[in-house]
């Protein structure tokens, strides 16, 4: 692959391709496998919405509290970490009605 060397345009972005362009989808799902791959990271975690949902259920394993969830995801709301990760939160709401079960036995 070519560096772009001599072709960089700067436009003033953050993240750039090699020759100073935005990035698109593809641009970035492909560098991100590659970092993931030279890591050893499993093949499961390729893109970066695979590692989010490891996160959020990594987290929802450790007990972390769902409002936590949330707040670490970035949603400005519980609906919405409820509706994408329903199965990665599932121990999350299992220990909490566990708990509701202890207080109200």
């Amino acid at each position: 692959m070519e560096d772009g060397q001599g072709r960089w345009k700067d436009h003033g972005l953050v993240f750039a391709s090699l020759v100073g362009t935005p990035l698109d989808a593809h641009d970035v799902r492909r560098a991100f496998r590659k970092i993931v791959k030279d890591a050893g990271i499993p093949a499961y975690c390729r893109t970066p919405r695979e590692m989010r949902h490891s996160f959020v259920s990594l987290f929802s394993d450790s007990g972390v509290p769902l409002e936590g969830i949330v707040r670490l995801v970035g949603h400005s709301g519980r609906v919405v970490t409820e509706a994408v990760y329903r199965r990665q939160i599932r121990p999350v709401l299992l220990g909490g009605a566990a708990a509701m079960d202890k207080l109200f036995t």
